[in-house]
């Protein structure tokens, strides 16, 4: 807790418990349906696909290990693992950092680049019937910023 005393603690009204826990649902099930969508369609899994895609919009479609790790939302482990796999079809490649020997950069090949964009119709699809279609005549901006200030960290 943030040092309120429990007292001062609202409880959440019905529709606040609604959000709370839909949001919950939608934390879990939407990334394993997007990806299933996807594997469904024989394209990328999501966690591959959205190295990819931060690869492919970085300078040169190379990054730092940790970084892609951090624009992925994954352990540094769990970034290495899935590199592993890209490495193994060729669509990624690992080289050293020239600025710190110690660090590595996964750097996306031709056939990474081309695999992406083959697997953009089917996470474009997937994204659009699994999420945003359920948003319909909404304010999207809006919502994109109370999502991007729920997503900050104090």
């Amino acid at each position: 807790m943030s040092g309120t005393p429990a007292e001062a603690l609202r409880p959440l009204d019905p529709d606040e418990e609604s959000l709370v826990r839909a949001l919950g649902r939608v934390m879990y099930v939407l990334p394993r349906a997007i990806d299933a969508d996807m594997a469904g369609e024989r394209k990328l899994p999501l966690t591959e696909y959205t190295a990819l895609m931060h690869l492919s919009e970085a300078p040169d479609r190379r990054m730092r290990m940790s970084d892609l790790a951090t624009a992925c939302h994954l352990s540094l482990s769990g970034m290495t693992r899935t590199i592993v796999r890209l490495e193994t079809q060729g669509l990624v490649k690992r080289v050293r950092c020239e600025e710190d020997a110690r660090g590595w950069n996964a750097v996306l090949t031709d056939e990474g680049f081309a695999s992406l964009e083959a697997s953009w119709p089917s996470h474009l699809a997937a994204v659009r019937r699994r999420f945003l279609d359920h948003f319909q005549g909404m304010d999207l901006a809006a919502l994109a910023r109370a999502f991007e200030r729920a997503g900050t960290t104090d």
